[in-house]
C-alpha cells in the first residue's frame, strides 16, 4: 500500500469517528467517552506513524517541504495535549463537548492542509516505489505504535523513536489494566 493512501484511509477512520460523535444525543456520556477512547487510539497511532515515519522521509527527500512538516509537528502537539486534557476528562464537565469539538475542528484543519498541499507535493517530489516502501513503514510501525497520547515526549527523531518503544508496550498494558478494572467494577 502506498504511504499517501494508508495515511488517507487513517483520516477517513478519524472522520467517521468525529461524525458517530456529532450524532450523539445530549446525554450519551458512556458513548462519549468510548468514541473519544476510540479518537485518542486512532490519532495516536496516525501521529506516532507520521512522526517516526513519514516526516522524517519527507525532510529527507523533499527539503523544500521542511516548514509544511513543522507545522504539522505544531498541529500533532496540540492535539495530543488535548487528547492528554481528555482522558482526565469526565464526559458530563461541561467543557468537555467543547473540547472534542476544538480538538475535531483542528483534526480537520490538519487533515486538509495534509490531503490538499503536503501530499500533493510529496506525490510530485517522490517516485512510485519510494511510497510503496514507505506505506510498507508506516503499517508496520503503526503495529507497534503508542495508543495514548504523550504531549511531552519528543516528536523527532531519534528521541521520538525511543519514546515510542517504550510507550507503546506501556500504553498496551495501561488498557489492559483498565479493561480488567471495567469488568471487575461490573461484576462487583
Amino acid at each position: 500500500m502506498n504511504a499517501i493512501t494508508l495515511l488517507k484511509d487513517d483520516h477517513r477512520t478519524i472522520k467517521q469517528l468525529f461524525r458517530r460523535y456529532r450524532n450523539l444525543g445530549d446525554r450519551a456520556y458512556l458513548q462519549r467517552r468510548r468514541l473519544v477512547a476510540e479518537m485518542r487510539e486512532e490519532l495516536s497511532r496516525h501521529a506516532s506513524i507520521e512522526e517516526t515515519v513519514f516526516y522524517p522521509a519527507i525532510r529527507a527527500a523533499l527539503p523544500d517541504a521542511t516548514d509544511d512538516v513543522l507545522e504539522s509537528l505544531e498541529e500533532h502537539h496540540i492535539v495530543k495535549w488535548t487528547l492528554d486534557e481528555l482522558e482526565k476528562m469526565d464526559p458530563r464537565e461541561e467543557r468537555y463537548n467543547a473540547k472534542v469539538t476544538v480538538l475535531m475542528e483542528n483534526v480537520k484543519h490538519h487533515i486538509g492542509e495534509e490531503e490538499s498541499e503536503l501530499f500533493p507535493e510529496v506525490r510530485r517530489g517522490m517516485g512510485r516505489r519510494e511510497l510503496d516502501a514507505l506505506g510498507v513503514q508506516l503499517k508496520a510501525a503503526k503495529g507497534i505504535a503508542p495508543t495514548r497520547p504523550h504531549p511531552r515526549a519528543p516528536d523527532e527523531p531519534p528521541g521520538n523513536i525511543v519514546a515510542t518503544l517504550v510507550a507503546a508496550p506501556l500504553d498496551a498494558a495501561i488498557g489492559r489494566a483498565k479493561q480488567t478494572a471495567r469488568r471487575v467494577t461490573r461484576r462487583g
